[in-house]
């Protein structure tokens, strides 16, 4: 079944506009009576049917709501380095089908991208991505795609758990931390292309964060988020 994310809703009917309303009438060609799912964007989701299409706008009859069963429990919040040119959709895109409840443009030493002017359209451009991933894999919520942040401004506090994807960590691997509990809120790093310095390692883990090997291979930098967002959801069963 179709999903919809939708803002305008009342007691009992929603309403698709937008982008959303030319795909419904013009790609899938739905009409009166056919049915879809639709998603409030924050978790939760209902079944409904298009009593009419307007101009502008698609008027749906909504069922009861009730929490998206594809929606995990714990939240993990992805500080993602800035890759070169074209990966970041892809790390969005990817990261937001495994179930990844925000993302984080991070800037660190090595990244050899650098944010200019025109950052904030980009920024735009990712969180369509991020919508559209959402609607694709039937997510119920959307991903927040988080303005950008220095790797030395970020703020660990709010989280249970903060892991650091390091090449330079020998011995304890991410699985074996995953031991022990780490909380509902989860934050993962993921360097750039070059890696982190271990300064900047070293900075985060006297914030809290654990240093942790995804294995015996050196993974690309927008493998590794993903690799990393699904093996955590793996060992918490979700």
């Amino acid at each position: 079944m179709n999903r919809f994310f939708v803002e305008n809703i009342g007691p009992d009917t929603a309403v698709i506009e937008g982008e959303d309303l030319k795909h419904l009438a013009s790609v899938l060609r739905l009409k009166k009576g056919d049915h879809v799912m639709l998603s409030d964007g924050k978790g939760s989701e209902c079944e409904g049917e298009i009593e009419r299409i307007e101009i502008g706008k698609a008027l749906v009859k909504t069922g009861p709501w009730r929490p998206c069963v594809s929606e995990p429990h714990h939240k993990l919040t992805l500080f993602q380095c800035l890759p070169k040119t074209g990966k970041m959709e892809t790390i969005i895109q990817k990261c937001t089908e495994l179930g990844v409840n925000a993302l984080v443009p991070t800037l660190s030493a090595r990244c050899v991208v650098q944010p200019g002017r025109d950052f904030d359209k980009k920024l735009q451009r990712y969180r369509k991505v991020a919508r559209e991933a959402a609607m694709q894999s039937h997510r119920g919520l959307i991903p927040e795609v988080l303005p950008l942040v220095e790797l030395k401004k970020a703020d660990l506090s709010i989280f249970d758990t903060v892991y650091v994807a390091y090449e330079g960590e020998k011995e304890r691997t991410l699985k074996a931390v995953m031991a022990d509990k780490p909380g509902r809120r989860i934050a993962l790093f993921i360097g750039p292309e070059g890696g982190f310095e271990a300064e900047e390692v070293a900075a985060l883990v006297d914030k809290g964060a654990r240093a942790v090997s995804l294995g015996p291979r050196i993974l690309r930098t927008e493998t590794a988020g993903m690799a990393m967002c699904a093996e955590i959801l793996f060992e918490l069963g979700e």
